[in-house]
């Protein structure tokens, strides 16, 4: 298929991701519904603000970062879509924003279609046995940009549940290299490019259209 194509390319041009290797392990309903959820979407997430200030800081993240992402990402609609989607799932799951683009950077470089190794898929290299839990059993659907990331951020937020609010255990474990900090300290240094001063309380979605 044309995306096998894509991966291998990807492959041969000495690109490889610095992927992890997630544990699989027994996950709760609730996870696992909203796991599968984002395999349904097919264009990127609404976002419902409060008021207007809300949604300033949203924009203001947004452009802040597409400047940053523009040469990984030139198209300006591509860019946006994958800015809003970040933003959607990260809230959703408790996550920074900021905090997923710097995983996403560390993991793949931006490139959606990066397999790892290890057989790691997508921006925020899933492994592969996750795509189970979609119900289709297909590891290609980890290339689909929602599922990817909604899947990533899902997985991160549990793992930080069990590590009691850890983040650095929390990416040990996301990475496979828990108990090392190498991998916690790469994820925190590119989170630093992607930051904004606080200048007001963070915003918060106060409906989001699953």
């Amino acid at each position: 298929m044309w995306w096998c194509l894509v991966c291998m390319a990807s492959v041969l041009l000495g690109q490889a991701a610095w992927a992890g290797a997630q544990a699989e392990e027994p996950l709760a309903d609730a996870v696992r519904t909203a796991l599968s959820a984002a395999a349904a979407q097919s264009a990127p997430p609404m976002l419902v603000f409060a008021d207007q200030m809300q949604k300033y800081e949203f924009d203001r993240w947004a452009d802040a970062a597409g400047l940053r992402l523009k040469k990984r990402k030139p198209e300006e609609q591509v860019r946006r879509e994958f800015l809003q989607t970040v933003w959607y799932e990260a809230k959703r799951a408790g996550l920074d924003p900021s905090l997923v683009l710097g995983l996403v950077q560390v993991e793949s470089g931006f490139r959606k279609y990066a397999i790892s190794s290890v057989g790691a898929r997508g921006y925020m290299q899933v492994m592969p046995f996750w795509s189970r839990l979609i119900g289709t059993g297909d590891p290609a659907s980890l290339f689909h940009m929602q599922t990817n990331l909604r899947f990533g951020c899902i997985i991160l937020r549990h793992y930080l549940d069990r590590e009691r609010g850890d983040m650095s255990m929390a990416l040990g474990r996301y990475n496979g290299s828990r108990g090392r900090p190498e991998y916690p300290n790469a994820v925190f240094a590119a989170v630093r490019q992607w930051k904004l001063p606080e200048t007001q309380a963070r915003p918060q979605i106060v409906a989001l259209r699953p």
